[in-house]
């Protein structure tokens, strides 16, 4: 498949949906790469996808495993260390109020990238030969009949936990997180939007994982797209871009303190992914990711540091953000 600088992609969608035509997009998280492919000319042994509204996942071949072997490295806990502290010190300096902080482990599994895309559970799944399988839970934006939506997602605990619901509700920390979250895109949702408001607050998602269930807070945003961006919809992604749901607040200083703290390249991990399709717009951010470099297998996670973070609990949290959404029949 073609990879597209940024104003290639922006071009090339801005195009594809003035002619109405039908396309699925991939956009690195520093829009630097981007993959954009017309529904009638993907190739399905290079690209798989399965979006609400779009798929071309083989049916015959979404058959469930005996058993799952997944296991992982935990992420190096004074490396981590040392990266948090280094977000806390710039967040109590000024220079952000809440940063998204990722690593990248190591994972073995019985199953290659595109048996996990065929075998998991998730709103948004994506497959690319040879290079990552995204399965994510978390929608960017929406965009149907001149109005923009966002979902931005923040907070998770796991469902097992006594009163789960109430305790994810009612933490002071991811409630103060999310809150940052939510005027974030509520303000993004401005530049290219009128009457953004916020239409839904903090309500709970379960998710199912090969290691059991886990709740995540998510939150509706939207508003009426603004006229010079109804026809150049590729304008209007990439100034949303990076999604600030896996970035922090202020966006731009915040994204320079991610680019020390962080000790890898992000690559395709966090930037979106999804289908132009009928006049309607769907997108995902791309967590949830595994990639493949020279035949090993990294998952990259992350999760939201502030004033308030507990270095423990945001170690955990990565740890419970590595799984495969596959939950039938597994060993573990």
């Amino acid at each position: 498949m073609k990879i597209y600088s940024r104003e290639a992609a922006k071009a090339r969608i801005n195009e594809l949906a003035k002619n109405k035509k039908s396309f699925v997009f991939i956009i690195s998280y520093d829009q630097k790469s981007s993959y954009v492919e017309e529904l009638s000319s993907i190739d399905a042994n290079e690209l798989l996808v399965k979006f609400p509204h779009f798929s071309n996942a083989p049916k015959s071949c979404e058959v469930e495993t005996e058993s799952v072997d997944f296991s992982f490295s935990a992420p190096d806990r004074t490396a981590y260390e040392q990266s948090i502290n280094f977000v806390k010190q710039n967040i109590c300096a000024g220079n952000s109020y809440l940063t998204n902080l990722t690593c990248k482990v190591p994972i073995e599994t019985n199953l290659n990238l595109r048996e996990i895309f065929l075998q998991s559970d998730a709103l948004y799944k994506c497959w690319v030969k040879d290079c990552f399988v995204c399965f994510s839970p978390e929608i960017f934006v929406r965009i149907k009949d001149g109005r923009i939506y966002s979902y931005p997602m923040k907070g998770t605990i796991n469902a097992s936990i006594p009163n789960a619901t109430q305790t994810l509700l009612h933490n002071p920390k991811e409630a103060a997180e999310h809150a940052t979250i939510v005027d974030l895109i509520r303000n993004d949702l401005s530049m290219v939007a009128h009457k953004v408001r916020v239409t839904k607050f903090r309500y709970i998602d379960k998710v199912a994982t090969n290691k059991g269930n886990i709740l995540q807070t998510s939150s509706e945003i939207s508003g009426q797209i603004k006229s010079d961006y109804i026809d150049n919809i590729g304008d209007l992604l990439f100034r949303l871009l990076p999604a600030g749901s896996i970035t922090g607040a202020p966006k731009k200083k915040t994204t320079e303190i991610i680019a020390a703290a962080e000790s890898y390249n992000r690559g395709f991990y966090t930037g979106i992914m999804g289908c132009y399709k009928d006049g309607y717009l769907d997108s995902s951010v791309m967590i949830r990711f595994i990639e493949n470099e020279d035949g090993h297998y990294f998952y990259k996670a992350g999760g939201g540091i502030t004033a308030q973070s507990n270095n423990d609990a945001e170690y955990n949290e990565v740890k419970e953000k590595i799984y495969v959404p596959i939950y039938r029949n597994n060993k573990d």
